[in-house]
C-alpha cells in the first residue's frame, strides 16, 4: 500500500488529471512545484506562493543541509514551521547539486564526498544521510532517494554505471526509510536517453519499491526534442498507478509536452529566474520586459489572471521597474511567472477531464508560435 494514495480521475491519450492526496493537502495533478530552494521561493512570500494555486513546493536538501543546516531547521520545529508552509513539500535528493555545485565530488559506493561552495567545508552524503536530513529533520511530506546524476551528453558505459549505482542506493535509501505515516518516497529512473538503461532502471526501481517514480537525468542540455524523445518510452515503463515526476522541468512547452506523455509532476527553477532577470512567461510565449517598445504600453501581462501581477500593473510600469532595478519588478515578474504556471497546470487539468486535451495542446503550440 502506497504511502498517498493517487486518485487518477480522466485521462486522454497519455495525459492524466487525478489528486494526491497527503496529510497536510492534495496535490493536483498535472502539478507544477515553485521552487523554494532554500526555504523560500525566492522573491515571493508564502502567501503570494499559496495565492498563484500552488499546492506543494520543492526544497532543496543540499542548500539547506550547508546552510542554515538541516539540523538547525528541526531545533526549530520542521522546514514547514520555518518557513510557513503549511501544504505539502518535496525535497530532492542533494544529489544533483553535489554533482553540479560543489567545489569537489567523489563518488564511491558508499558515498558522495564534497566541498561546500560556500565556505569549502568538507561532506560526506549516503543514502542513509539523505533520507535523515529529508524525512526526519527537514519533515518533508515527499523524499527522493539519492541519486547519481550524469552530465549530457554521457557515453553509454558512464550512464549505465550512474544508473546501477543509483539503482542500488535507492534501495538502501528505501531501507533506510522504512515504514513510516504521512510521508512517501520516491525512486528515480535514470539512464540517459538510451532506451535499455531507462527499461533496467525502471525494472529495479519496480522492484525496491516506492510510493512515487521520478524521471531524472533530463534538462540538463539535451534539448527540447531529445527529451521528447525518452519520453515517448520512459515514463510508459513505470507503474501508472502512481505518480510521475519530471524533475527540473521546464519551459511552458515542456510541460504541455511531457503531460501528453504521461507525466504527473514537475519543478523548475525558471520561472523565479525569469523574473529576475526582466523576462514574463505568457500565452504567447516569453517576453523581455527590457525592450523599450514596453515603455508606453499600458496593457498588463494577463488581463484574465487572477494575480495582481498580472493582471494589475502595466507593461509600462514593469518595464521601468527593470530598467532602474528595483527590487519590485524582481518580485511581479517572479509573483507573475509562478501564477502563470499555475495556471497553465490548471488549464490542462481542466482539458484532460473535459476530453480536450489534444485541442488545447494544439491551440497553445499556435499561440507559442505566432506570440
Amino acid at each position: 500500500m502506497a504511502a498517498f494514495p493517487f486518485e487518477i480521475s480522466a485521462t486522454e491519450g497519455g495525459a492524466r488529471t487525478g489528486v494526491l492526496k497527503t496529510p497536510r493537502g492534495d496535490i493536483r495533478t498535472p502539478a507544477f512545484m515553485p521552487e523554494g530552494t532554500a526555504a523560500t521561493v525566492k522573491a515571493l512570500t508564502v502567501d503570494q506562493v499559496a495565492q498563484t494555486g500552488a499546492d506543494i513546493i520543492l526544497g532543496n536538501t543540499y542548500h539547506l543541509m550547508l546552510r542554515p543546516t538541516a539540523e538547525r531547521i528541526a531545533r526549530l520545529g520542521g522546514l514547514h514551521r520555518f518557513m510557513r508552509w503549511d501544504r505539502p513539500i518535496l525535497t530532492d535528493s542533494g544529489g544533483f547539486q553535489v554533482m553540479s555545485l560543489s567545489k569537489i565530488a567523489k563518488v564511491t559506493e558508499e558515498a558522495v564526498a564534497f566541498q561546500s561552495h560556500i565556505d569549502g567545508s568538507r561532506h560526506i552524503m549516503t543514502p542513509e544521510r539523505s533520507i535523515q536530513i529529508q524525512a526526519d529533520l527537514l519533515g518533508s511530506d515527499i523524499i527522493m532517494q539519492l541519486d547519481e546524476c550524469v552530465a549530457w551528453p554521457a557515453e553509454e558505459k558512464r550512464a549505465s554505471e550512474a544508473m546501477r549505482l543509483s539503482a542500488r542506493w535507492g534501495a538502501r535509501s528505501k531501507a533506510a526509510f522504512g515504514e513510516r505515516e504521512g510521508q512517501a518516497l520516491f525512486g528515480i529512473q535514470q539512464g540517459s536517453t538510451f532506451e535499455h538503461l531507462r527499461r533496467e532502471s525502471a525494472d529495479r526501481l519496480i522492484e525496491t519499491g516506492y510510493d512515487g517514480y521520478a524521471l531524472g537525468g533530463l534538462a540538463v542540455g539535451e534539448g527540447h526534442a531529445a527529451m521528447c524523445e525518452v519520453l515517448d518510452y520512459a515514463p510508459a515503463m513505470l507503474p501508472s498507478d502512481r505518480p510521475r515526476y519530471l524533475m527540473g522541468v521546464g519551459k511552458p512547452i515542456d510541460l504541455v509536452e511531457a503531460v501528453a506523455r504521461g507525466i504527473d509532476m514537475f519543478d523548475c527553477v525558471l520561472p523565479t529566474r525569469s523574473g529576475r532577470h526582466g523576462q514574463a512567461w505568457t500565452w504567447e510565449g516569453s517576453v523581455n520586459l527590457k525592450n523599450a517598445r514596453f515603455a508606453e504600453d499600458d496593457s498588463p501581462l494577463d488581463e484574465t489572471s487572477d494575480c495582481p501581477a498580472s493582471s494589475y500593473y502595466s507593461k509600462a510600469y514593469l518595464h521601468h521597474l527593470v530598467k532602474s532595478e528595483e527590487i519590485l519588478g524582481q518580485v511581479l515578474l517572479s509573483w507573475h511567472n509562478i501564477a502563470h504556471f499555475q495556471a497553465l497546470t490548471s488549464a490542462m487539468r481542466a482539458a484532460i477531464a473535459e476530453g480536450r486535451f489534444e485541442q488545447f495542446r494544439r491551440d497553445f503550440k499556435a499561440r507559442q508560435r505566432t506570440g
